[in-house]
C-alpha cells in the first residue's frame, strides 16, 4: 500500500504574510524612487533564496547597495523579517500536528538564508513534520521541478502518493507537472477538506432521497 503524504509551503500557508509595506517606507525614508530597493537587491534576494549568500553576504550588500549605516542594516532587516515571517496559522498548524501517525509529512519552501533557525525558533516547524526543504539549503526553488523531486527524495516517497499544498498557483500547477496532487491554499477551510479527501479518497455513499 502506497503511504499518502502531505507537503505544504511556509509562508501564506502555514505562516499568515500579509504584505506590511516595509519597503516602500524604507524608500521614503531614505527618498529613493519608489522600486529603488528591488531594483538594487534584486539579484542579491535571489542568491538568498538558492543560498548563493550567506546570511551575513546578504546584510553587506544591503549596507552597500542602499548606503545603510550599521543601525539602518539591523532596522532594514528586522522590518524585512517582521514580513518574511507573519504570524502563525494556529488553525491549519494544529490539523497538520494531529495528521501525525497517519501520513508522511513535509514543507518545501521557497525560503532565505536564515530562515530555518528563526521559523524553528518561532513555529517549532521541524517538530510539526518529518522534513522541512528549503530552497536556500537545495539551491533551487518553485516551480522548478528539482525542488519537487527534492523533497519527495527526503521524505522518500513517490510524487503520485502526496498532495501539495501552496498559495500560488505557478506553483501548484509545477506540484502537478511533476507527479504530485496539489491544491490551491485560499482558507483553511478548504483546505483541510481537500487533505481529508487525499488521505481519505474512498467515494461516499450518496444520501438516501
Amino acid at each position: 500500500m502506497t503511504t499518502s503524504c502531505v507537503i505544504l509551503d511556509i509562508g501564506g500557508v502555514l505562516e499568515i504574510t500579509p504584505a506590511t509595506g516595509w519597503v516602500p517606507r524604507w524608500e521614503e525614508r531614505l527618498e529613493l524612487p519608489p522600486g529603488t530597493v528591488n531594483e538594487r537587491m534584486g539579484d542579491v534576494w535571489l542568491a538568498a533564496r538558492i543560498g548563493r549568500v550567506s546570511e551575513r553576504e546578504l546584510r553587506e550588500q544591503v549596507a552597500v547597495r542602499l548606503g545603510l549605516d550599521a543601525s539602518q542594516v539591523e532596522a532594514f532587516m528586522a522590518d524585512l523579517w517582521t514580513e518574511y515571517l507573519g504570524t502563525a496559522n494556529e488553525e491549519l498548524i494544529a490539523h497538520v500536528r494531529g495528521l501525525r501517525g497517519q501520513c508522511r509529512l513535509g514543507i518545501l519552501s521557497n525560503s532565505i538564508v536564515g530562515a530555518r533557525e528563526r521559523e524553528t525558533e518561532l513555529y517549532r516547524f521541524d517538530e510539526l513534520v518529518e522534513r522541512i526543504v528549503y530552497s536556500h539549503e537545495i539551491g533551487v526553488q518553485k516551480p522548478d521541478a528539482r525542488a519537487f523531486d527534492a523533497v519527495c527524495a527526503s521524505l522518500e516517497v513517490r510524487p503520485e502518493s502526496c498532495l501539495f499544498v501552496d498559495d500560488l498557483a505557478v506553483n501548484v500547477e509545477a506540484a502537478r507537472a511533476a507527479g504530485m496532487q496539489a491544491h490551491l491554499f485560499e482558507d483553511n477551510a478548504r483546505t483541510i477538506a481537500r487533505i481529508a479527501a487525499h488521505l481519505d479518497p474512498s467515494p461516499r455513499p450518496a444520501p438516501l432521497a
